[in-house]
């Protein structure tokens, strides 16, 4: 009777522990929003949610490992969405890749702010910051969402429908144009009057990617 009354106490510890630990994740990403990364203090974080600047150490050792944690979250969501469009059984390489490129742009209006705070922090210094248990968790992530990349131009290369080239290659130069114009596409809102071309330009840019890899006897689109 002791042992399950203990337990019941743990659980609701840790679910108190875990309320608290996303009540701070959703004050921080709200902060980062508004003032930006560089002049975000973990003082303003506390305020925002509502704690004393102690109980955020006692979850986050420092502001990198809290602003790199809300990419966990974008990354979960973007293995399920490429997994799922890889588990598909009734699709050609072609509408597997349109898939994957609408996939691609629902992870980004998932959370956009997210998402470009995961690409900053992917060529960033302050990936180096982290502990080992998070690095290793944003790694395991991404290298399984990019592995099922490679698995869908693996497919495409041995039916034929794209020319050799190593699959890896070609789902880092695909992930590296979705970055950069995702990247690029934020800087621009401040000359475009907040305007976001992200959906043309994108799609512009997989279909040259498209017909860059296609066989020319092949249907592109």
């Amino acid at each position: 009777m002791e042992f399950i009354k203990f337990m019941g106490i743990q659980e609701r510890r840790e679910r108190e522990k875990e309320r608290r630990r996303q009540q701070i994740m959703v004050a921080a990403k709200r902060v980062f929003s508004i003032k930006g990364y560089s002049r975000t203090t973990m003082e303003d974080i506390a305020k925002h949610a509502e704690v004393s600047p102690a109980t955020i150490y006692l979850y986050f050792k420092n502001k990198d490992e809290l602003y790199a944690s809300l990419s966990l979250r974008i990354l979960q969501y973007m293995l399920v969405k490429i997994e799922h469009v890889t588990s598909e059984k009734d699709m050609d390489v072609i509408q597997r890749m349109n898939a994957l490129k609408e996939a691609m742009y629902d992870v980004y209006e998932f959370d956009p702010l997210i998402l470009i705070n995961m690409f900053h922090l992917q060529s960033g210094d302050t990936i180096k910051n982290l502990s080992t248990e998070l690095l290793s968790d944003i790694k395991n992530l991404s290298r399984k969402s990019l592995s099922a990349i490679s698995n869908i131009f693996k497919r495409g290369i041995d039916e034929g429908v794209f020319i050799e080239n190593k699959p890896v290659a070609l789902s880092d130069i695909l992930w590296a144009m979705f970055s950069g114009i995702v990247l690029w596409e934020e800087s621009k809102k401040n000359i475009n009057d907040g305007k976001n071309y992200l959906r043309q330009t994108f799609d512009t840019a997989f279909e040259i990617f498209m017909r860059g890899i296609t066989k020319k006897d092949e249907l592109i689109m």
